[in-house]
Parts: structure tokens; C-alpha cells; sequence
């Protein structure tokens, strides 16, 4: 049972008639013109605003999660907005709902494996990475689980956001042992499975947030965060250039057209 607490307190923000502060910091004068969302986004989760090189890097994290084309959430995204248009967050949320162990919920799992592989306290202590490598792919083949942050559908043999994102960590400091090993885990999964298996995105990014100190279990939220704003503007095209009736129909049609009318197939 949960100890009841003697006060309730939160250190986030509160407001009052005349204030509203974040973290410490007035949000009119200290934080309106003065800092950008990624850095908003920082502060509340590390409780304090980011050195330029972290504003960099953290911002570079979640721009790459914003947008990625017609993939499944937004299509679930414009089909709930097709169904109810009059629930705008109805239908952001139901894209976001989406977000798991496939499509970018995946750099939790890559910044979960990392971080079981190499504590934070191990780092710098002169562990041999290729060993922890081989462990670890070995640990995912006998589960038979797929390594997290390996592979994608559509980007191959290279997912063309992992060497930028790779290049801005090393230029703004993030460049460690995490990075190392997730290459690491790639070459031997590689030679395990016989296969081309790109560091996707979403493993790059696991990386570098384990890199930046950032908890396994807070990752997936800044892909939520960042699909979120992706979603509102597939909505924003649906309203001007529909086409979730027309992949509706046209499935129906397909769907119709290759199975007979007690669904045998033809």
C-alpha cells in the first residue's frame, strides 16, 4: 500500500493572482522571449535550463521525432479526425497511442538496453564494451526479442538521421561509451543474424539520451511530445487536402475486390 503523504507538493510550477512560475522561473519575464519549447521541455525534466550544447542536442533529439510521413499514427490520426472532427486532441491522442516497442516508442527499449548493459556508475571505469556488446546481443537472440534501435522498413542499409544525429553529439560533447556500444551492439547483431540492420533513429537517439543522463522510462515521452506537434499539422492537412475518406474507401474496394461475398478469397 502507498504511504498516504502528509502534504501534497509539487516542485513543477504553481501560479498565484498576479504569478506563474516554472521551475523557479518567472514564465513572463524569465521564460517568454527567452527560451525556445526544446529548452522548455529540458527544464521541466531536468529541472534546470540547458547549457547551449545541451539546447542543441536536446533540441536536435526531438525534431527528429516530429514528423515521418504517412506512418501509422497519423493515419489513425486522420481517420479519428475523419470520425470526430469536432475533437481535434481526440484525435492527436489517438495518433499518439501508437507510440510503442515499433515506431518511436523504441528509444525507451534502446535507452532500457544500454542502460542494463552499462550503468551509469560503470562509465569511464574501462569496461570492455565489445564484451558487453556480444552479452547483449546474445541475452535479445536467446529471448528470441528483437535488439531495440536496429533495422527500419524504409531507410536501408542506412537511416539517414543516425550519422547527423551522431555528428551533432560529438560536436556538442554527447559523444560516450553509450554511443560506442550501441555501434557496437549493431555489429555484432549484424554478424549474429546475417543481416543489415541500420541504427535506426530511434536507437541513436536512446543512445544519446543515455549520453545526456536521461531515465530509460522518460524517453518514449519526448517522442510523444514531439509527434504530438507532427500530428496537429497532418490534422491541419486534412482539413485542407482530405484523404482519410478516400484510404478508407479505397481499402474497402480492395478489400472487396479480393475476397468473395462470405469473405472466401477469390
Amino acid at each position: 500500500m502507498v504511504k498516504r503523504k502528509d502534504k501534497l507538493t509539487s516542485d513543477i510550477g504553481w501560479s498565484t493572482p498576479d504569478k506563474i512560475t516554472v521551475h523557479g522561473l518567472d514564465l513572463p519575464t524569465e521564460i517568454l522571449g527567452e527560451m525556445n519549447l526544446g529548452d522548455l521541455a529540458f527544464l521541466l525534466v531536468k529541472h534546470r535550463k540547458p547549457t547551449p550544447e545541451e539546447s542543441r542536442m536536446f533540441n536536435a533529439v526531438v525534431i527528429t521525432l516530429v514528423e515521418h510521413g504517412i506512418t501509422p499514427s497519423a493515419i489513425v490520426a486522420r481517420m479519428t479526425y475523419l470520425g470526430a472532427p469536432e475533437s481535434l486532441q481526440a484525435a492527436v491522442a489517438a495518433g499518439l497511442n501508437g507510440l510503442g516497442t515499433v515506431f518511436v516508442g523504441s528509444m525507451e527499449g534502446a535507452s532500457k538496453m544500454l542502460y542494463d548493459a552499462l550503468p551509469q556508475e560503470k562509465l569511464g571505469t574501462g569496461i570492455d564494451l565489445e564484451q558487453l556488446a556480444k552479452d547483449t546481443v546474445a541475452a535479445f537472440r536467446a529471448r528470441r526479442e528483437i535488439v531495440p534501435g536496429l533495422g527500419h522498413p524504409v531507410h536501408k542499409p542506412i537511416d539517414p538521421r543516425t550519422p547527423r544525429l551522431f555528428e551533432l553529439a560529438a560536436e556538442n560533447g554527447f559523444s560516450g561509451e553509450y554511443i560506442r556500444l550501441m555501434q557496437l551492439i549493431q555489429t555484432e547483431a549484424e554478424a549474429a543474424s546475417g543481416k543489415v540492420l541500420a541504427i535506426n533513429a530511434t536507437g541513436a537517439l536512446g543512445a544519446i539520451c543515455c549520453e545526456m543522463g536521461f531515465p530509460w522510462f522518460i524517453t518514449r515521452g519526448f517522442g510523444v511530445m514531439a509527434r504530438a506537434i507532427g500530428l496537429v499539422g497532418h490534422i491541419l492537412e486534412e482539413r485542407e487536402n482530405p484523404i482519410a475518406f478516400e484510404l478508407w474507401q479505397r481499402t474497402d474496394e480492395e478489400i472487396l475486390r479480393n475476397s468473395g461475398p462470405e469473405g472466401e478469397s477469390r
